[in-house]
């Protein structure tokens, strides 16, 4: 018996995930998102965030808030720049006054030795999707690139997808969000 509790806490302690909480003043999300004649990009903020680690340091999970208050054009300047902004927090996209934070929580991770393929809940304006992506893990730092199909979360504006007749007045269904994370 007593080596049985003993086998079981060895097991146990061996099989522990560690938690590294993100820095968030030095994480960094940018987005860029494509229309027929052209490009716009910008930034947002973490509000906070964590990745988990197996006792080999591999990626097993972690989840995410951004403060989608803090959505920034960094392509324009002056009154273009101010324009864009509000329509992006407006309800034609992020509906930012009702939907303060957009959410990733992972789900499910494949992969070693700081490259991995990773699914997650992600929520933006109340609504959640999957979504998979590559991360990778180096030192104190994750990166991934994810592409983000706007109309599964009821960003609908300009969308082909759903307005005929847009021409170059379209804008493509899917955004890019970079992250940068440090931990």
């Amino acid at each position: 018996m007593k080596s049985t509790i003993i086998l079981a806490l060895a097991f146990a302690a061996s099989t522990v995930a560690t938690e590294k909480k993100v820095n968030v003043s030095e994480s960094k999300v940018t987005w860029v998102g494509h229309k027929v004649t052209g490009k716009h990009d910008g930034t947002l903020k973490l509000q906070d965030g964590t990745l988990q680690f197996d006792d080999k340091n591999n990626l097993t999970g972690g989840s995410f808030t951004v403060d989608m208050s803090t959505l920034s054009v960094t392509d324009l300047e002056g009154d273009s720049k101010g324009k864009l902004e509000g329509h992006l927090k407006s309800d034609d996209f992020f509906s930012t006054a009702s939907h303060k934070t957009s959410t990733l929580v992972i789900t499910k991770v494949d992969g070693k030795a700081g490259n991995y393929k990773v699914t997650g809940d992600l929520t933006i304006k109340g609504i959640t999707n999957p979504i998979t992506f590559n991360m990778n893990v180096k030192d104190n730092t994750a990166t991934a690139n994810l592409k983000v199909d706007r109309t599964k979360f009821d960003i609908k504006y300009k969308s082909a997808s759903f307005f005929d007749g847009l021409k170059d007045a379209a804008i493509y269904d899917e955004f890019d969000l970079n992250v940068n994370l440090k931990f």
